[in-house]
Order: structure tokens, then C-alpha cells, then sequence
């Protein structure tokens, strides 16, 4: 419990929860706009003439 009591309570334990929430969210938005671009239609290229 002590180390749940830390993690919430002290400032390195809440710079610990932000930082972990920040990754967790640019992962997400990364595999999110990854999904976008590989499903996405490829437009004209300069080759298909």
C-alpha cells in the first residue's frame, strides 16, 4: 500500500502517471493514424501513365 500511497500522492509518483498516460495516448494515436494511412487508397502515380 505504501507504494500505491507514493504513486498517488507525491509529486514524482503523479509526473510518473502523467508520463505513463502521455505514451499510452501517442501509442494509441500512433496504431490510429497507422491504420488510416494502410487502408487508405493510394492516389495517382507518376509511373501509371
Amino acid at each position: 500500500m505504501k507504494l500505491l500511497n507514493d504513486l498517488f500522492t507525491t509529486d514524482y509518483g503523479l509526473m510518473s502517471i502523467i508520463g505513463i498516460a502521455m505514451m499510452v495516448a501517442a501509442s494509441v494515436a500512433f496504431v490510429y493514424v497507422l491504420q488510416r494511412k494502410i487502408n487508405a487508397d493510394p492516389g495517382p502515380s507518376d509511373k501509371q501513365k
